[in-house]
């Protein structure tokens, strides 16, 4: 299953080009918002996984002692 951040993504260009299919300019502007919310996500998500990775990094090297 794809993540929140992806989903939000993908249906912001959805709701992007369907902006600019139909010349609503705000329904396009509010997929690029949507997409920039999913990238925002995507870097949260990147940005707490590296931290538990680190964190485990050094209880790993803790334990080791």
């Amino acid at each position: 299953m794809a993540d929140k951040g992806s989903t939000d993504k993908m249906k912001g260009k959805a709701k992007e080009m369907a902006g600019k299919a139909t010349g609503n300019e705000r329904m396009a502007a509010e997929g690029r918002t949507d997409q920039a919310k999913g990238k925002a996500k995507g870097a949260m998500r990147n940005a707490k996984e590296n931290v538990q990775g680190m964190k485990d990094s050094l209880k790993d090297r803790d334990d080791a002692s």
